[in-house]
């Protein structure tokens, strides 16, 4: 597949608004880059995308239903904001970025969006018309997969910075997700003693029948089903959260002999 062809096929909603206004200006340096070569550069060559042209303003009150293009761009954007937060664009991050969307989408597409994100990341972004952009077309677990892979980058390079720490929390901020959202999925990327507890958004304190109450909460919120109509690759992705939460169980159940 082309680059043109895999753009045409990879944005919907996520081509109007802000989100749209980067790629754009991302896809002009793109085209710039292939002016010498043969490929036709223009979006949506025999492909139609969804919504294209319109705008997160504008769009109907029913959020539609958030597909794998979209959920892709909105994780280009998001990921140069936290691997631009601590000030330095290490190359582990980066590597980690390409590696996870070769893994997600396969060698050819990953290499696509790459080229994409070269270019977004030297843009000056500003987090919160994005978010809300994400907030109001974006269905809760798949923004839940968004902060799962925020913090998969930041942690990359071995440690989450207080920077990159205070960006994401940011960002889950505008996208709507609670704090105990929030610190389920960033107790995934730490060690201390309370944090399967944290996993399963509960104290030290919680009795047998709320450490199993939470564990079920828990496991229905991450499942990878939650995410089926992103694709196939991305319950996959889904999935490492859902062994999260069961190690964290399987932890405390340990520690508490039940």
């Amino acid at each position: 597949m082309s680059f043109s062809k895999w753009i045409g096929a990879s944005i919907g909603w996520s081509f109007g608004g802000p989100i749209g206004a980067i790629i754009g200006l991302a896809l002009g340096s793109v085209i710039d880059a292939m002016a010498d070569g043969k490929e036709n550069p223009f979006i949506g060559q025999g492909q139609t995308t969804r919504g294209r042209g319109s705008t997160y303003r504008t769009q109907p009150r029913q959020r539609p239903q958030t597909e794998s293009g979209d959920f892709e761009v909105s994780l280009l954007v998001l990921a140069s904001v936290v691997i631009k937060a601590d000030g330095v664009q290490d190359q582990r991050e980066l590597d980690f970025v390409r590696q996870q969307f070769s893994n997600i989408y396969g060698k050819e597409r990953a290499n696509h969006a790459f080229k994409l994100f070269k270019n977004i990341s030297k843009q000056n972004i500003s987090v919160r018309p994005v978010c809300l952009q994400i907030r109001q077309m974006m269905d809760h677990p798949s923004r839940l997969q968004l902060m799962h892979f925020l913090f998969g980058i930041a942690k990359a390079d071995g440690t989450v910075t207080e920077d990159e720490e205070r960006q994401i929390y940011t960002i889950s901020g505008y996208l709507g997700i609670s704090s105990r959202d929030y610190e389920s999925i960033k107790a995934m990327f730490y060690n201390s003693s309370e944090n399967a507890y944290k996993v399963l958004e509960i104290t030290k304190s919680a009795t047998v029948s709320e450490i199993k109450k939470a564990y079920r909460k828990m496991a229905k919120k991450y499942h990878p089903d939650k995410v089926i109509h992103l694709g196939k690759e991305h319950q996959e992705g889904a999935e490492e959260k859902f062994r999260q939460v069961q190690a964290a169980y399987e932890q405390i159940q340990k520690e508490r002999r039940f």
